[in-house]
């Protein structure tokens, strides 16, 4: 299994202004299960006898795990300040999930913090159906559909991270065993948060509408900018292909459009979204994930 990026745990204990209780300073390390954890796909054996402090294997059932069920709840009264500075970077906590739709590169974490608290004080269960993100209220609840194979599961996001590597969400182990990406580490996802208000009521609860199905192996690139002005995204393309940024192309606005958009790509894995933003970095350009 490829090691998944992790992020170090919500740091607003070093701002005495933020202090939370549920903070830490640790940086987190890469999420890898330890030979003692064996991957469902693998089988399990009869655990063994629970050393203090050791993780429980993956129940035999972790697929049928239900996933996280939208409801109602108050904001909580940690994890939410109005900003706080991780590494360097300001963040902004959302007022309001509602609206939140975004595309980009999930990772998981798992045994390293079994246990421990998350950011709004919950105990993290890697093998409940949770999530960490860096500007949504916490709690919230948001649906994560993985862009290659089109699996899509619900989850309740209490954490705050990943903030290393150019991700946005942060999953548990058994949301990542569902979505297929706990050997890869990492996937292309697309994270849409849910709001109670705008979801069915059913004899079970309450259930997330389903969203449109995805086109297989959808073409993914990485959006360098967008203008109003056509010559100015000529120039930052221009730009970028005199840096050796290869497949660099710029869309003209469409009929749901009045934008000019500077493209690079299609990528076609992780690796290759990690190599062309560490790119665009090194030129103060911020790129994001963008569909064909």
């Amino acid at each position: 299994m490829s090691a998944a990026p992790r992020h170090p745990r919500f740091a607003l204990c070093l701002l005495a202004l933020l202090s939370l209780a549920a903070c830490r300073s640790a940086p987190h390390k890469p999420a890898r299960p330890p030979a003692s954890l064996p991957s469902p796909q693998q089988g399990l054996p009869t655990p063994p006898a629970l050393a203090p402090g050791q993780v429980p294997p993956p129940p035999a059932d972790v697929g049928s795990i239900p996933d996280a069920v939208p409801r109602v709840e108050p904001r909580s009264t940690v994890g939410n300040p109005a900003f706080y500075d991780v590494l360097g970077k300001r963040y902004f906590v959302l007022p309001t999930a509602e609206g939140y739709k975004e595309r980009g590169v999930a990772s998981w974490y798992g045994p390293t913090f079994h246990a421990k608290n998350a950011s709004n004080g919950d105990a993290y269960d890697m093998y409940a159906m949770t999530a960490a993100h860096k500007t949504l209220p916490l709690p919230a609840y948001a649906r994560v559909t993985n862009l290659a194979n089109g699996r899509s599961v619900v989850v309740r996001v209490n954490d705050r991270g990943p903030f290393v590597g150019n991700r946005i969400i942060d999953l548990s182990y058994t949301a990542a065993y569902k979505l297929d990406m706990l050997r890869a580490g990492t996937a292309f996802v697309e994270v849409e948060a849910l709001v109670p208000g705008g979801l069915a009521t059913t004899a079970t609860g309450v259930a997330p509408l389903q969203p449109a199905p995805l086109a297989a192996k959808q073409a993914l690139y990485i959006q360098a900018g967008a203008f109003g002005v056509g010559d100015n995204a000529e120039r930052l393309a221009a730009r970028l292909r005199a840096a050796g940024i290869a497949n660099v192309a710029v869309r003209q606005p469409g009929s749901n459009s009045r934008l000019w958009r500077v493209r690079v790509g299609p990528v076609d894995d992780v690796s290759a979204y990690d190599s062309v933003i560490a790119q665009l970095s090194t030129l103060g350009v911020e790129g994001r994930l963008a569909a064909e």
